[in-house]
């Protein structure tokens, strides 16, 4: 096996028998055309107190200052949209892609894998695997790798699988065959996630606000979750689902096939007082494997406090 068509072939059959529902490749360059928009978003404070966003600005541009002579960037797919048979009954309310395992590693796993049985092929080459955890921009090369399109609400969206679903990267020295990049954009005149978004941070189509987003408030914000806040909530503790559950697209979501995402334990059916009595001990028990963990026991119970707090107010109003 010697051609750029085979490795190609190899990498795209690999990623299906991986559980990957799509894997598009490009041309590993600079993304000249991103660059007014990230800038323009950092200088506005878009971005809230994620500092490290304002970090290595040329490298999540140009995949070639992260990888070595990169020729290619491989762009992966997979859902992790729930089985009707998953049920999530707690009152307080968790990100679908909070309720199995963490997928950094689950994920990173799988791309090992498919390098493995690249390098088996092809030879030694020069790569790194990226799960969300590197300046990448992730959404734009899977526009040019044929995924999908960037909705209004800032997320992904593919016409066949919808937007609940992971994006994962390889970038490599090792030069492939390129995939189209997606054209058009299909979300038409609906402006729904931005209409249901709570605290109003879609300011426009595809102008996301990260500092009033609730997944930022409960994730990524380690502050206490300002006051202005209180009552828009809608008891999210961990993420947000809103502008991805009224998005039409995910009438087409494809329930994902992998066993780590499917839901897990029985914190998904808490009360709100089993939640509000959690201590550490049981959290790191309970959630040890968990993105929850990203936030850390503090913040969630700093989460916690404030949807129990707006609760209160909300009932003192009426």
């Amino acid at each position: 096996m010697n051609s750029k068509p085979q490795y190609t072939s190899l990498i795209k059959q690999k990623a299906t028998g991986l559980g990957f529902g799509f894997c598009g490749i490009s041309k590993a360059r600079r993304l000249d055309e991103e660059e007014p928009r990230l800038e323009k978003w950092l200088k506005e404070g878009r971005h809230g107190k994620m500092a490290y966003m304002e970090n290595h600005f040329d490298k999540r541009l140009d995949p070639r200052l992260l990888v070595d002579g990169a020729k290619s960037v491989i762009s992966l797919m997979i859902s992790y949209f729930p089985h009707a048979t998953d049920s999530y009954a707690s009152p307080f309310k968790v990100s679908k892609y909070a309720w199995g395992n963490d997928y950094h590693y689950v994920i990173k796993e799988k791309l090992q894998t498919l390098v493995d049985a690249l390098i088996a092929e092809a030879g030694q080459i020069n790569y790194r695997i990226f799960v969300d955890s590197a300046p990448v921009l992730d959404r734009a090369w899977a526009v040019n790798a044929g995924i999908g399109w960037i909705g209004k609400n800032t997320m992904l969206i593919s016409r066949r699988n919808g937007s609940f679903f992971f994006l994962a990267e390889i970038i490599t020295d090792l030069e492939l065959d390129y995939d189209s990049p997606f054209g058009g954009n299909y979300c038409g005149d609906c402006s729904r996630c931005i209409d249901a978004c709570p605290t109003g941070a879609i300011t426009g189509p595809r102008q996301l606000d990260a500092s009033k987003c609730i997944s930022y408030l409960t994730i990524e914000l380690k502050d206490a979750i300002p006051s202005e806040f209180q009552g828009k909530m809608q008891d999210w503790i961990f993420g947000c689902d809103v502008c991805q559950d009224v998005c039409p697209w995910n009438r087409f979501s494809i329930a994902g096939n992998e066993p780590s995402f499917r839901s897990s334990g029985e914190w998904t059916e808490w009360t709100k007082k089993e939640w509000q009595n959690l201590e550490k001990l049981s959290f790191t028990k309970v959630f040890g494997r968990s993105p929850l963990t990203r936030a850390g026991f503090k913040k969630l119970k700093n989460n916690i406090s404030f949807a129990g707090d707006s609760e209160e107010k909300s009932n003192e109003q009426e």
